[in-house]
């Protein structure tokens, strides 16, 4: 059988009950968000610590926005807006409001320092943002230079004043003074306003999110997806989980993320779904908010998983409704699956995807799952594994690259010509991503990670990239040479190592909980070593470069 009869159509193991070809509805996400407005207005798209917000209020509060961007910030068609906020009801308004304002998204993770979000406004171009109050000391430096306006939430708002829940300090905690200067707006008053926001223009092939992932160069990438690839995966979940409307998802993976971003937010809105929402992660709130809400799916990495089962207020109750249990970014522990499928009869639904792909291009049917697997390919994807040196296809249960071919695969990257032709190549006249994954297919057409070409570190499903976290490190005057690693960590899967050569004048004052304390204060803490090992030197490559391989290999080898 030719390769082309082999890998561009369904696996073997594809469901029988399902077509090929996603049928699509017309136009983009917002007009789903519409539509869900229109036919049940009144039915709760987000609950925020019991807090319900009905599909029409969201809407309406979306649209406010979008005029206030339009007509008070000028936001016009094709403006970059930065959203950096905490998961919440004002998450999913600022992302609709900036798709119904015909701009483009640019997510930013909360967690990142001034440094970080300057490079991401100069990056993309971004001048106006919409931040969590807990976020104005590190906007402060850039508003009135990078940025032109700031618009700034308060969580507060969106909770119930006799809530019964135990909230995050983002949310209970008194947010900073608000600059009291040019380009500051409350959040608020913003939607007081009540702007009318212009007709909009945005289609299916329009720009609509640069979401950021990086490269061994270490510097941030964005990737350029349109409306059409953003409702093609969030569509696709729908279908896939069989989700309905009386499904209640939670919103507890990141939204500045592609996982929780389609698997979660744009799958629930594109299904008229309700939204159970958590800014910070608690694993003791669960039981509670899954009893009283009667959570139907549950989009969850494998650390939350076990977080979960282990909390002493855990209560086989807690799972009586739930359908699907389902995640991504890191394997689930063997032990771990046995006792969810014994225990409450659930598999637990593992997936692949990345941001270059807006998330899922493969994921395991939901009635035949193979555990620590990637999945089968989704609809209308096509996926090969390849020699990444001759680019050959390779044969079943042979391991190569995964290259994807599909829908939801990135127009490529924000001005980066470069990296498009590293990333992209064309087999037999489609055009390919190459992932840099390792990783074979067995002869039921399943996909199994091995390892990747890529220098990454995967800590709990964040990608965290060595060189941006040296580059970064170099900041400090007491290091005169480091090199980032990945360390195995029981917890997280893998967590961030750094082999650091002191400078002479250093030694006898600088310990490594001098360099990880700073290294936090540096940058995102899921960046930041967890553990500093002061040597010598670094081992070298011919070329003189410092051999991170040997010294990864080393680490992982150790612990064989």
């Amino acid at each position: 059988m030719s390769a082309d009869q082999t890998t561009l159509r369904p696996s073997p193991a594809w469901p029988a009950d399902e077509p090929w070809h996603l049928a699509m509805p017309e136009g983009t996400l917002y007009d789903a968000l519409a539509r869900a407005a229109r036919e049940r207005p009144s039915h709760p798209a987000t609950v925020f610590y019991g807090a319900g917000m009905g599909y029409a209020e969201l809407r309406d509060r979306v649209d406010a926005m979008a005029g206030f961007l339009q007509r008070a910030c000028g936001v016009k068609r094709g403006d970059r807006v930065m959203i950096a906020l905490q998961n919440s009801p004002q998450y999913i308004i600022a992302y609709y409001a900036v798709m119904r304002a015909d701009a483009v998204i640019v997510p930013v993770n909360p967690m990142n320092k001034s440094a970080e979000v300057a490079y991401l406004a100069a990056d993309s171009g971004a001048q106006v943002a919409i931040i969590g109050s807990e976020l104005i000391s590190v906007f402060a430096p850039l508003v009135g230079t990078a940025i032109s306006n700031a618009v700034v939430a308060q969580y507060r708002d969106e909770v119930p004043l006799a809530t019964p829940y135990t909230l995050p300090s983002c949310v209970t905690e008194a947010p900073s003074e608000m600059p009291a200067l040019p380009g500051w707006h409350s959040w608020s008053s913003a939607i007081e306003r009540r702007l009318q926001p212009g007709t909009m223009e945005a289609g299916p092939d329009d720009l609509m999110i640069l979401p950021y992932t990086s490269g061994t160069t270490g510097k941030p990438k964005a990737c350029m997806h349109t409306h059409r690839s953003a409702l093609f995966t969030a569509v696709l979940q729908a279908r896939w989980y069989k989700l309905d409307r009386s499904a209640v998802m939670t919103g507890f993976m990141p939204l500045f993320h592609v996982a929780g971003m389609q698997g979660s937010m744009n799958a629930a809105i594109v299904t008229g779904a309700t939204l159970l929402l958590m800014a910070r992660w608690d694993k003791d709130l669960l039981p509670d908010l899954f009893e009283s809400h009667g959570v139907t799916f549950w989009n969850a990495a494998p650390t939350m998983i076990v977080d979960v089962l282990a909390s002493a207020g855990f209560r086989d109750e807690c799972f009586a409704k739930l359908k699907v249990l389902t995640g991504g970014g890191a394997a689930m522990p063997t032990a771990v699956a046995e006792r969810l499928k014994g225990r409450f009869g659930l598999d637990f639904v593992e997936g692949y995807g990345m941001t270059e792909t807006m998330s899922p291009t493969h994921l395991n049917p939901m009635a035949a799952p193979k555990r620590q697997c990637l999945g089968i390919a989704v609809h209308e994807t096509h996926a090969r594994i390849i020699d990444p040196e001759s680019l050959v296809e390779l044969d079943d249960n042979v391991v190569g690259e995964i290259v994807v071919h599909g829908p939801q695969v990135s127009q490529g990257y924000w001005n980066r010509p470069q990296a498009n032709a590293e990333a992209f190549i064309d087999l037999g006249g489609k055009r390919f991503l190459r992932t840099g994954d390792l990783g074979y297919r067995d002869a039921e057409g399943y996909f199994f990670a091995v390892d990747r070409l890529k220098r990454m570190i995967n800590v709990s499903g964040f990608k965290v990239w060595p060189a941006e976290v040296e580059a970064a490190m170099y900041q400090n005057g007491a290091i005169r040479e480091c090199c980032i690693v990945s360390a195995p960590d029981g917890y997280r899967g893998e967590t961030v190592k750094a082999l650091v050569v002191l400078d002479e004048t250093a030694r006898a004052t600088t310990s490594p909980d001098d360099i990880i304390g700073w290294a936090r204060g540096a940058m995102a803490s899921y960046k930041a070593p967890r553990a500093v090992v002061f040597v010598e030197s670094l081992p070298r490559t011919a070329s003189n470069k410092v051999n991170w391989r040997l010294l990864q290999d080393a680490e992982w080898g150790r612990t064989a």
